[in-house]
């Protein structure tokens, strides 16, 4: 089964730091958040990916490449006007075959795709939708199902549902015939190109109006969708806690403090992931939870707790931080 990680949004709600990078490369634990999963295919053994790219295209290719140092073969769809949620798979098309798995490259999980095949190949349905329970399903779309799993039409005197669509599709070919036709998506907008198709408004509905099954995953694992800053702050806190299992960059210490402690000072605090190439000043202290991207620089006498600092990030001499995400433009 080949896989695609969507990769050509433009992160708005991650806005400002997604004014100088795309939202796949945001880093989480010192890694880029699209490299925790195409680690995560591989895996499971989705080895044949594509990408389709959009927004800071070249900062992406660029740094994945050919996808080998990643444990894929990766290649890329690129996007000169973006095609919706859907549109860019059907873009897609002629790579994925007939039987795919579609992947947000934003989405920091440690879902068990392997289960996911299983249960996808074991019904007779269209698709397949990984879903989760959550508290609060107000930026999320939600999904109503049977007793068999299976997606139902929501009356809309009963549409209340605590499952989550995590964004992670298995499809079979069949489902692009449930496209809508080229220029007539309900979901674009003025100037938005013709092959602009989005899963929600167009190729769901469908689903449900002609009645052809299709059904939902749910999932115990892990899943955040680094939909906003305090997504990104939360979810790179959950992964230093090993909440979700991926891979880290840098040395995890228990609190970190250079130089002389004052009398009285309180024991550190962690963890603290310092990443490589990182420079501390004297006098600094950092309590964790905190991550230190590479190449970040603390400056002499300054103090940090519960601090995200992006690689490259500049943190003044004697500046207090609590709480924070600091960074720095190219």
């Amino acid at each position: 089964m080949r896989a695609m990680v969507l990769a050509a949004g433009l992160g708005t709600r991650l806005r400002p730091i997604t004014y100088e990078m795309p939202k796949p490369m945001v880093p989480v634990l010192n890694r880029p958040v699209m490299e925790h999963i195409l680690r995560l295919l591989a895996r499971h053994g989705f080895a044949e990916t594509i990408a389709n790219l959009h927004w800071f295209p070249d900062l992406i290719e660029g740094y994945f490449g050919d996808g080998s140092a990643f444990g894929v073969e990766l290649s890329y769809s690129r996007e000169q006007q973006l095609l919706g949620t859907s549109g860019g798979v059907r873009n897609a098309a002629g790579f994925l075959g007939d039987s795919f798995l579609v992947i947000s490259g934003d989405a920091l999980t440690d879902i068990d795709l392997g289960a996911m095949r299983s249960f996808h190949e074991s019904h007779d349905g269209i698709a397949t939708l990984a879903t989760k329970r959550v508290d609060d399903t107000s930026q999320f779309g939600v999904a109503i199902t049977g007793s068999d799993g299976r997606i139902q039409k929501p009356d809309p005197a009963e549409a209340l549902s605590d499952l989550a669509n995590c964004g992670i599709y298995m499809f079979r070919a069949e489902i692009f015939d449930f496209f809508p036709a080229p220029g007539t998506s309900r979901a674009a907008g003025e100037g938005d190109p013709a092959g602009f198709a989005d899963w929600a408004m167009d190729v769901f509905p469908r689903l449900l109006e002609s009645d052809v099954p299709f059904y939902s995953h749910e999932i115990d694992a892990y899943w955040n969708d680094i939909g906003n800053l305090e997504e990104l702050r939360q979810g790179n806190l959950d992964a230093l806690s090993g909440a979700v299992g991926v891979e880290r960059e840098g040395e995890l210490v228990d609190g970190y403090r250079s130089g002389e402690s004052m009398e009285g000072e309180p024991d550190l605090v962690g963890p603290v992931l310092l990443g490589p190439g990182c420079e501390i000043g004297d006098d600094v202290r950092i309590d964790g939870p905190a991550v230190i991207g590479d190449g970040a620089r603390i400056g002499d006498g300054a103090r940090l707790r519960e601090v995200i600092a992006l690689p490259g990030a500049e943190v003044p001499a004697r500046s207090v931080l609590i709480g924070a995400i600091a960074g720095a433009r190219p």
